[in-house]
């Protein structure tokens, strides 16, 4: 094999793997989440979070001299980022800081695939097809079965659902916007306008709010590590590579994935309880995203 086809030949293997590396990653969030917020206001938790990974992102642009965004792109980056960043992770926490169990939480954000591939048509001119659709609402019922046993206690407040409700269609035109306005976004110096928007942004709701609460542990500095470097880099230059390269309904129908793996995860390190009909949705998920993103030739 020659060095050109060894190239391609690992080039092909990143590009098959980077979807289910960012599936895992996003999913370890909620783990983080639950080990961190009981030592800090919802709020409060992500502001520090945008501060520190500000913190590296400079660093790593001062060393790899990464180029910065030109002042016209800055509004669009900022933009992407508020819905991206603090509306959807801002609107998760606090509607678990509200009552909301993270499997309600998880249904909730699974509409988001079937509600960005309603939009993609009209917006970004994408076409989805019948079975893609088949998969949708198939991914849709698949969560159900997977979170089925957490929706009868766990809605927790109005303002809780609502805040979940935000999260969701914040995430869903944030990837939209993401895809139609920043599509040569650098993942050294983009990132750092949207951290900085939403820092600014956030700030207000970890003072009047949270009353800047927080309680610096061990379980609280471990889970701000993992969500600063591994979610706030890592899961986020994932998602922001694999919306440059697909469509967005595409990309979208990943986060079906995610409340089965976050379960996988919580089983394995809570053992939380995993039962047949829990299984059978996962199943149904990963069909459900083989039918969206598989295309025939």
């Amino acid at each position: 094999m020659s060095d050109r086809q060894g190239k391609a030949a690992s080039g092909g293997f990143l590009t098959a793997a980077l979807p289910i590396v960012f599936v895992v990653l996003w999913s370890t969030g909620f783990v983080a989440g639950k080990f961190g917020m009981p030592h800090a206001g919802p709020f409060m938790f992500l502001e520090i979070r945008y501060a520190f990974v500000v913190a590296i992102l400079m660093a790593i642009a001062f060393v790899t001299s990464a180029p910065w965004p030109r002042l016209k792109e800055v509004p669009a980056i900022a933009i992407a980022g508020l819905l991206v960043q603090a509306g959807y992770l801002g609107g998760v926490f606090a509607s678990l800081s509200y009552g909301v169990e993270a499997g309600v939480a998880a249904l909730i954000a699974g509409l988001q695939p079937v509600l960005t591939a309603a939009l993609a048509g009209p917006l970004l001119g994408e076409k989805v097809t019948a079975k893609q659709w088949g998969g949708l609402v198939l991914g849709v019922a698949g969560i159900v079965l997977v979170v089925r046993t957490k929706l009868g206690f766990g809605l927790g407040t109005p303002v809780g659902v609502g805040c979940a409700v935000f999260a969701m269609l914040s995430l869903t035109f944030g990837t939209l916007w993401q895809k139609r306005k920043c599509p040569t976004l650098d993942l050294r110096t983009g990132p750092i306008v949207q951290y900085v928007a939403s820092f600014v942004v956030t700030a207000p709701f970890a003072w009047f709010h949270d009353r800047l609460r927080v309680e610096w542990t061990l379980d609280f500095a471990l889970a701000l590590f993992w969500l600063c470097v591994v979610l706030s880099i890592g899961a986020i230059s994932a998602m922001f590579v694999l919306i440059r390269r697909g469509k967005a309904s595409e990309v979208a129908s990943l986060f079906f994935l995610v409340p089965p793996t976050t379960a996988v995860i919580a089983w394995a390190l809570f053992n939380e309880r995993l039962d047949p009909l829990s299984l059978a949705g996962m199943a149904l998920v990963v069909v459900a995203v083989a039918m969206v993103t598989v295309r025939l030739k």
